[in-house]
């Protein structure tokens, strides 16, 4: 039987290796890689599908790493050096992700979805020794020649031979300073790739710590499959994917595309247990299943609704899942038949998608946390999970108060614990700006994360929307935009929504509700009309204002949207598929 929640400790076991291992109150990351390997050395750790399987072991993954870092010592990266990279997901990024720490460097992940003119914005930014860049750029940059601030390029690729990161030996054998816990371990760009890019600096005891203290809200172990479909560049899937897997034995397949046949693929084939995705990749999974069973007719669909229902009953007043015997076919078509967690994070997700996950017997659970935490600093337990909450925040490992709180208790949420970043890269002022001083409500030296939410009795969160985002009302109402969109997550007939605030009263500065609308490729279809035309204007504009009349309704009168814009063209998006908030008003 588990162990209450508060009593987990995940990372006991490493005490049988203190002293030996490693020394401080933490092991660096390739001083928790290398346990792992002595633990379960001959698992399989990295899988990746070309046109077949190929897997490598614990083992072969070590050996790989280890003769690379000796490779990067060879060519002068030494400790506090920075190495960059940027690719698919692959198991050699991975690889060179290691390696650069186990030479004592810093690794600095760059998101592959970059234009190269801000890619190059980050590399002067970071200063990097090396840079390891897939094959779609390598061709790009290896042009540009070796300069002072311009890195040594080499290839993620194999076809690039004489520069391809598995090719690279040396017989030489330089001296390796390794890492401390407290050294810089990762530098991760969030915004800023133009201008003056804003670095999160994370340590090795900030990444450990976060990835052990996170267990005790989530157990997991060597025989689970992670699947790393999102970019790994990005925090969440760093942390939440590829460094958890690492730290028990567990297997880590590598999704190369979002293509739903590939990924489709890859979840029934790599017998995939743990599947973390962002919300519109469990919408789209979801609106899936539930569309396969409303071509079925009326009375078949209710019937399923109806048993989805009894399920949910069961798993809450028993603890008892029958879910996954009761739709086991549902689930087999939808080819996450095997998985036995899913977690949502990088952004909002209705609480009808978390609840009808939990119907069809997925453990399904949210997370929450910013890169400036590495990330996670909240989950919600499968043992007691609440649908309104994005988790419980790590009591006793860590820290979290609400600043300022109004009436209903909302205010910004603050954090202390190990997990917090050192700072943003070479950006003292900035750094200071997100940190408590002895001037506010608290004590000095709590990281403001912006977000703006409430705590219950037990620590659980309950977020409200980003502070910056925050719509005032003409009755001085606040509106918080996600929770307006996430009223919007189950219609296919949207694709992107984005509610803002716009000017409704100049002389009182109050704000009306606005939606921005971009209309999903089905509304077309069921419409039988072609995006683009002039014909379509009309008939698509009074299809999206039934949609939101009737989300309109189930709104608080001063949160319904008053104002529709229909997109011609979706907005941007980050890696993580939330729209980026930087429309004009």
């Amino acid at each position: 039987m588990s162990k209450p929640i508060t009593d987990r400790k995940p990372w006991a076991f490493l005490d049988s290796y203190r002293g030996t291992n490693f020394n401080g109150d933490w092991p660096t990351l390739p001083e928790m890689l290398r346990i792992t390997v002595k633990r379960f050395g001959d698992r399989p750790c990295f899988t990746v599908f070309e046109n077949e399987k190929h897997t490598l072991t614990y083992n072969e993954v070590l050996a790989n790493i280890e003769g690379l870092a000796a490779w990067l010592a060879a060519q002068g990266v030494k400790k506090g050096d920075r190495v960059a990279v940027s690719g698919k997901n692959s198991p050699e990024w991975a690889t060179v992700y290691f390696a650069a720490l186990f030479a004592g460097a810093i690794i600095v992940p760059i998101d592959y979805a970059l234009h190269e003119n801000e890619i190059e914005n980050l590399l002067k930014a970071s200063e990097p020794k090396v840079f390891f860049v897939d094959e779609e750029r390598y061709e790009y940059f290896s042009s540009k020649g070796k300069t002072k601030a311009k890195p040594a390029v080499y290839s993620l690729s194999p076809k690039h031979k004489d520069t391809y990161v598995y090719g690279l030996k040396t017989d030489k054998a330089a001296k390796i300073t390794p890492a401390e816990e407290n050294d810089t371990a990762a530098i991760l760009f969030t915004s800023g790739t133009t201008g003056n890019p804003k670095g999160v600096m994370l340590s090795h005891k900030n990444l450990v710590s976060d990835c052990y203290i996170a267990q005790t809200n989530l157990e997991i172990f060597e025989t689970d499959v992670f699947y790393a479909l999102l970019p790994i560049h990005h925090s969440y899937t760093m942390q939440a994917v590829f460094i958890e897997s690492m730290s028990v034995g567990a297997e880590l397949v590598f999704g190369k595309s979002m293509a739903v046949t590939r990924m489709l693929r890859e979840l029934r084939e790599g017998k995939i247990t743990m599947l973390l995705g962002v919300p519109l990749l469990f919408n789209k999974l979801l609106a899936g299943i539930l569309k396969g069973v409303k071509e079925k007719g009326v009375l078949v669909y209710g019937i399923i609704r109806m048993l989805m229902g009894i399920s949910y009953m069961i798993k809450k007043l028993t603890g008892v899942n029958p879910g996954k015997k009761m739709f086991k076919t549902l689930l087999e078509k939808a080819s996450i038949s095997t998985i036995r967690i899913a977690i949502s994070g990088g952004g909002p997700l209705a609480a009808s998608v978390f609840r009808m996950y939990q119907e069809l017997g997925i453990d399904f659970i949210q997370g929450y946390g910013l890169t400036e935490t590495s990330p996670i600093i909240a989950l919600n337990p499968k043992e007691h999970f609440k649908i309104e909450s994005v988790g419980r925040f790590f009591h006793p490992h860590m820290e979290m108060q609400i600043l300022d709180p109004d009436e209903n208790g909302i205010g910004e949420v603050i954090v202390k614990g190990p997990m917090i970043m050192q700072g943003y890269y070479k950006m003292e002022k900035e750094t200071a700006e997100v940190f408590t001083t002895d001037k506010d409500p608290c004590d000095a030296g709590w990281f403001k994360t912006g977000d703006l939410g409430k705590l219950d009795s037990e620590n659980y969160l309950y977020l409200a929307g980003r502070a910056k985002n925050l719509i005032v009302t003409e009755g001085g109402k606040n509106v918080f935009p996600e929770e307006i969109e996430n009223a919007f997550q189950l219609y296919n007939e949207i694709e992107q929504i984005t509610i803002q605030g716009y000017l409704q009263d100049a002389a009182m500065k109050s704000e009306g509700i606005e939606a921005l609308v971009y209309p999903s490729d089905d509304l077309f279809k069921k419409l039988n009309l072609i995006r683009g035309s002039n014909d379509a204007v009309d008939p698509i504009h009074d299809a999206i204002k039934d949609i939101i009349d009737k989300v309109n309704k189930t709104l608080a009168t001063y949160a319904r949207i008053s104002k529709i814009t229909v997109l011609d063209e979706p907005l941007e998006m980050t890696t993580t598929r939330k729209v980026k908030r930087n429309y004009k008003k």
